[in-house]
């Protein structure tokens, strides 16, 4: 038996899908933990919701769409589409159940003792209360609302993705047949009732998102907040809509459709066209998931479900109110700070002095970035100086996702006016952000940059910057390599390293990624880049294999990598390989991760550890024992498929023995974390560290703590005029 069937049999696998449920559950015990501040909890509970929203939206939709063409192909573990629809249907609705458990039992009660009630029931309210929200319905939301019968002419409208609505039960009121003009008329110019049609009719609301989805109302007790949700408001004065029906019953809804956009790109003759035709297709996709409240109404459960063409499997029931999306906004309500994190300031860069000009330091040494417990700035900065420093002569760069007012964006625009010639990549295929993106790259086009909407059949998610600048002794070329997107918003939120460097062999390959994907001008040697998909893969492949041949000689081998992902087939057996050759593995992986450890003879020498924390881990840092020759590499890729096979991606070395020593350190505080990280089990689930003797050590908390201490150094320095000399952590 060959070894790559030796460790490819399903049992040494687990489903990706079910392996993502296992990540949402440990950011769902980010929301249960005690330990944390309340509306940090509450943040946590809002995660886990829109992370679910997108996983039906994108993975369930696609199982389903298998499922309805036939397709049986099993996945790695074994499980075809229609038994992994199963399977998730059944961690799925517990998960729900687990979400509504902390909400109601936990989460409300807290709230409630520091004084924050969210009224779950009108009927909870004071008289005055109740004034205050019908006068609110009245004022504010009355005007909004277009409520929408349903009958023989009047066909179920289309209901948007993830709107929530509400669903009423309605019936003539007695007395009233005939009331109405235009009732009577249009009643007159439709078809009448067949015998045994029921006289119940249904109408539905969307609940207008332009509004607040919660609302403060006025609270008795001093020094206290109380709220109530707009559905409730307008599920308690939907009567107003319908004057001549007797409302029996009103109940809120919501579905989730098909948002996995089909592009046809060989076919169309403008990427950008096609993108925006199917982005509109996107609202209107197969419906996928219902959540209705828990007790809705029978005849308008049925309603719904046919006109939705719902399956029975497919309904979530849920005991509170639907979408939990909103409590992110109710955690950070103004005033109550003592109830959340504080909020940490990004520090500046440890290895930048914050006075010289930044291509001079850059010139001087490499320059290795980590956010966001340092700041974005110098990238938004690289690109900043480059777009006025009439020595630079271009600026090429990958846009994967920018955030909303983007200064990247602006120094582009900026640096085309001024004359430098200006080549952007323009990701559109990027996902839920293909407006965000399509938007901007129009803004580049207008102010004269060059933009490549992205490649055929492939998403460029690659992060890198090139300057190219004339300098005494010539041409010098820039580069800036990432983890991260350029988004200077997401860059407080995601970990995330940067290398910012000058050194001729990364600008020769940086020239040639970009010539690659303007002009499909491939080189025939890359110096130190690894590019995805033309090699990646290999280059992966080929350094877990030194690994198992300096192991199996009885010398020190050992892989640690950090990824966001890990359910790439190869590189698994590979890693399976490399273990039973007696290699130590160390794998962080944050979210989904196919591999199993503690298989005999086959994982023992691998450990899977995640961490979810206040930051969402982002990085890719790939360590290499290599017999003590160790090898440091960072790059924008996982370890999956898409990655390595569909993606334009970048690995890239660090060099610098500076750097590396600081690379291998934060790898180091990471492996030791014994608050927030968890441990893959034989069974595929998940456990906390123990923790045992040991000093508590939270990582984000620590490399928090040491850009803080080194500021502190820098400020000190520079209030002494002493030159400021960046020191190595030790742990």
């Amino acid at each position: 038996m060959s070894n790559k069937n030796k460790y490819a049999k399903p049992e040494y696998f687990y489903n990706r899908e079910l392996s993502w449920i296992l990540f949402n559950e440990r950011v769902l015990e980010e929301a249960k933990d005690h330990s944390l501040p309340l509306l940090d909890r509450l943040k946590f509970l809002s995660i886990t919701s829109s992370n679910l929203d997108e996983f039906f939206m994108i993975r369930v939709a696609s199982l389903k769409d298998m499922v309805g063409v036939n397709y049986t192909k099993k996945d790695i573990a074994g499980m075809t589409p229609e038994e992994q629809l199963s399977a998730i249907n059944v961690q799925a609705h517990q998960f729900v159940r687990e979400q509504y458990e902390v909400y109601n039992r936990s989460l409300l009660p807290a709230l409630t003792k520091e004084g924050i009630q969210i009224l779950s029931h009108y009927e909870d309210l004071t008289k005055e209360q109740v004034r205050y929200a019908d006068r609110y319905f009245i004022e504010e939301v009355y005007p909004v609302l277009t409520p929408m019968a349903v009958d023989s002419s009047r066909p179920f409208p289309l209901i948007r993705n993830k709107s929530l609505n509400i669903g009423a039960v309605l019936k003539v009121k007695s007395g009233t047949e005939h009331n109405g003009q235009f009732r009577e008329l249009y009643m007159s110019h439709t078809s009448k009732k067949k015998k045994g049609d029921s006289d119940l009719e249904i109408a539905t609301v969307q609940v207008p998102s332009v509004l607040p989805r919660y609302v403060e109302i006025p609270c008795e007790q001093e020094g206290q907040k109380a709220f109530i949700l707009l559905e409730q408001i307008i599920e308690k004065n939907i009567g107003r809509l319908f004057m001549n029906y007797e409302v029996l019953s009103a109940f809120p809804y919501r579905i989730m459709r098909n948002a996995d956009l089909t592009i046809e790109e060989d076919e169309a003759a403008d990427l950008l066209i096609e993108i925006e035709r199917q982005l509109k297709k996107r609202q209107w996709g197969q419906a996928i998931r219902l959540e209705v409240e828990e007790g809705v109404d029978k005849h308008l459960l049925k309603t719904l479900r046919h006109e939705l063409n719902i399956r029975e499997e497919d309904i979530f029931k849920i005991n509170g109110p639907l979408d939990l999306t909103f409590l992110m906004k109710l955690s950070g309500m103004d005033g109550y700070d003592h109830l959340r994190s504080p909020k940490y300031i990004p520090q500046p860069a440890k290895y930048l002095d914050g006075n010289t000009n930044l291509f001079d330091q850059i010139r001087d040494h490499d320059v290795l970035l980590h956010h966001p417990f340092e700041t974005f700035d110098p990238v938004v900065d690289f690109v900043r100086q480059a777009a006025k420093d009439p020595d630079v002569l271009a600026i090429k760069q990958t846009l994967y996702r920018v955030s909303s007012h983007s200064p990247i964006i602006a120094s582009l625009a900026n640096a085309a006016e001024n004359g430098k010639q200006v080549s952007v990549l323009v990701e559109l295929k990027a996902r839920f952000d293909e407006e965000n993106n399509i938007i901007w790259a129009r803004k580049l086009e207008q102010a004269g940059c060059h933009v490549i909407y992205g490649l055929v059949g492939l998403k460029t998610h690659s992060k890198i910057t090139l300057v190219v600048r004339k300098e005494e002794d010539g041409i010098r070329r820039y580069v800036h390599l990432g983890t991260g997107n350029y988004n200077d918003s997401t860059a407080k939120l995601y970990t995330d390293m940067g290398l910012l460097t000058c050194r001729r062999v990364i600008g020769e390959d940086a020239t040639a990624v970009f010539n690659m994907l303007s002009g499909y001008s491939e080189p025939a040697v890359w110096n130190k880049l690894a590019i995805a998909p033309i090699w990646l893969r290999d280059r992966f492949l080929q350094l877990i294999k030194r690994e198992t041949e300096i192991a199996k000689h009885g010398k020190k081998a050992f892989i640690r990598a950090k990824m966001n992902s890990l359910c790439d087939a190869g590189i698994i057996e590979a890693l399976y390989e490399a273990s039973a050759a007696g290699v130590k593995i160390e794998l962080i992986v944050r979210g989904i991760c196919c591999l199993r450890v503690g298989i005999p003879g086959i994982s023992d020498n691998i450990s899977v550890r995640s961490l979810v924390g206040d930051f969402l881990e982002h990085s890719r840092i790939f360590h290499f024992c290599n017999n003590g020759f160790e090898e440091i590499y960072m790059g924008s890729a996982d370890w999956m498929p898409r990655n390595l096979d569909k993606r334009v991606e970048i690995l890239f070395p660090v060099e610098d023995e500076t750097l590396k020593k600081e690379i291998i350190h934060i790898l180091d505080i990471q492996l030791a974390d014994n608050l927030k990280a968890r441990e893959l089990q034989p069974d595929g689930s998940y456990l906390k560290v123990k923790r045992g003797r040991k000093p508590k050590l939270e990582a984000q908390k620590y490399f928090c703590e040491q850009a803080l201490a080194t500021s502190a150094r820098r400020k000190e320095d520079q209030d002494n005029k002493r030159v400021f000399e960046p020191l190595h952590s030790s742990f």
